[in-house]
């Protein structure tokens, strides 16, 4: 399949694997890339630019494909040695970044003259036009359904995407509910040119987390996640679990006069103990309402081959067969 976000990166298919913490090491991006999508290293995974430069080399290791770094800016006071980071992606040879979080202004100048093609992820269009405005080649589009931060508009993509598609220049794929070749077609159909998948990637073989972290995607329902964190601005789309549910009491009692301070305990240090361990109700972790359409474990050649026979199939055979001959 041939779209603007394939020419840019280079990719057979238009399907790229977000960046995902204590999730995108070198195993998954390589099975991504070597899947014809775009694969990504988590970048701040990594404690320090250093062991960010050893997983890019890991990762070459595995694939002649091209994949990314992902690079999520902070909004905290010690924020991590970015310049650094940026360096070791650069030196590492990689051209791909997909940045999240604050914008990457300040680092655009930087990226770009390295070469560095970069896909931004935003959850409103008007964040969308700001990466555009400011030399982002492309951007990733989240809906209201993704895992993580999904921003302050409860947006969904049947609005969201088709609202990008009016506004934006440069391509941009759609991530939040985005686990088949229905998603795919769904998503092209609204104005995309490809899509980004998070959580159905964290239920392959390939995924380096704990099996506790697969088996409970594919057992959980479309209505088994919840919003945390609404009252700080700061919405996260999580699993829910029993410390998940403590978390939504404490927002309850606190009302207004919440503080981070309250929930320290139910969502700092969560991930290396849920993904690494297996100890499923440690905290908050990010997960999509797509896990009510993850039914299966597959490896990533698997799951992205199905996808694409799917899409073809939909779009030659079932909407094609909606079409009413025309009369010579």
């Amino acid at each position: 399949m041939k779209t603007r976000i394939t020419e840019l990166f280079g990719i057979r298919h238009p399907i790229i694997q977000g960046g995902m913490h204590y999730v995108g090491f070198a195993e998954l991006a390589a099975a991504v890339s070597n899947a014809g999508g775009l694969g990504l290293i988590t970048g701040l995974t990594q404690k320090t630019p250093e062991l960010l430069a050893k997983e890019i080399r890991r990762c070459r290791e595995m694939t002649d494909q091209p994949f990314g770094v992902n690079l999520t800016f902070l909004p905290t006071l010690a924020s991590p040695p970015y310049p650094e980071y940026i360096a070791a992606i650069v030196e590492g040879g990689v051209r791909i970044v997909e940045t999240a979080g604050r914008s990457p202004e300040a680092y655009m100048p930087a990226l770009k003259k390295a070469g560095v093609k970069v896909i931004h992820k935003c959850t409103s269009v008007r964040h969308a036009l700001k990466a555009e405005a400011i030399g982002c080649d492309a951007v990733s589009v989240d809906g209201f359904e993704c895992g993580g931060h999904p921003g302050e508009d409860d947006l969904p993509n049947m609005i969201l995407l088709p609202r990008a598609a009016e506004e934006l220049k440069i391509p941009f794929v759609a991530s939040g509910g985005m686990a088949d070749g229905r998603s795919l077609v769904a998503a092209l159909a609204l104005g995309a040119e490809g899509m980004n998948m998070g959580t159905r990637f964290v239920a392959t073989q390939e995924a380096p987390v704990h099996q506790n972290v697969k088996d409970a995607i594919v057992t959980a329902t479309e209505l088994d996640t919840r919003l945390v964190m609404r009252g700080l601005r700061n919405t996260e789309r999580v699993l829910t679990n029993s410390a998940v549910e403590q978390l939504i009491e404490i927002e309850k009692a606190r009302g207004a006069d919440l503080k981070f301070d309250d929930i320290m305990e139910q969502v700092a240090g969560v991930y290396p103990r849920v993904m690494v361990e297996g100890q499923m109700d440690a905290g908050a972790w990010s997960c999509g309402m797509v896990v009510g359409l993850i039914r299966d474990i597959p490896t990533v050649q698997e799951l992205i081959d199905r996808i694409m026979d799917e899409a073809d199939q939909l779009i030659t055979q079932r909407l094609a067969g909606f079409l009413e001959s025309v009369p010579a």
